[in-house]
């Protein structure tokens, strides 16, 4: 079982790279179960998404507590939310860009750095990407989730080439939208470098 957890706000399009996850493994060949767990409010609150995937049967779409292989934040905040989530020996690649969340709106700011130096306390196998260089490759903040995939294509955290995200990406968009999702794909993997990783993952770690 391989299991990725993806996590932001509302707006950021979690759900729909969710989706164009769970499409490209089902082209692989896997089975795909997944859901979401969305917060109080459709745009500003906590959303969860969950997508697993397997060559046999998967008996429930939640990934369970320290479950994840695979932590895909669009947001530190969100992050932390969900690291009880992850596994001992997954890895997070995470946005460092805050976006205030309701939660924030309504109890005051927080401090995104601090929430970067704790996820580095605690976790051996994190990538922090940033969000603003991301937003000016990407040239539209709208497509920051497709950027997100192409890193974790880059890293080799999924099990998909950068060739068949793009052919999902083709299948799954509207052609309006295409291009620059296409782009935002590939930005987001050019972010992927030596002095933005923190630990290595091998093939090993990949659903057989």
């Amino acid at each position: 079982m391989f299991n990725c957890l993806l996590t932001g706000v509302g707006g950021q399009g979690t759900v729909l790279l969710s989706r164009l996850i769970g499409a490209a493994a089902i082209a692989k060949g896997y089975n795909v179960r997944g859901t979401e767990t969305i917060g109080m409010a459709q745009r500003g609150g906590s959303v969860v998404s969950h997508v697993r995937m397997n060559n046999g049967e998967i008996y429930s779409p939640l990934i369970p507590p320290e479950g994840a292989d695979v932590l895909l934040a669009f947001e530190p905040a969100e992050a932390v939310r969900a690291l009880p989530f992850l596994k001992d020996s997954g890895e997070i690649i995470t946005l460092n860009r805050a976006v205030r969340p309701v939660s924030s709106a309504l109890k005051g700011d927080y401090d995104a750095s601090a929430l970067i130096d704790f996820l580095r306390e605690k976790v051996e196998r994190l990538t922090v990407v940033d969000g603003e260089d991301l937003i000016r490759r990407c040239g539209n903040a709208k497509t920051v989730n497709v950027a997100l995939l192409g890193a974790a294509v880059a890293r080799e955290l999924l099990p998909f080439t950068m060739d068949e995200a793009e052919r999902t990406l083709r299948e799954r968009l509207p052609e309006k939208y295409l291009e620059m999702n296409l782009h935002a794909l590939h930005a987001g993997a050019d972010t992927i470098s030596a002095d933005t990783i923190s630990a290595d993952i091998t093939s090993e770690d990949l659903p057989c």
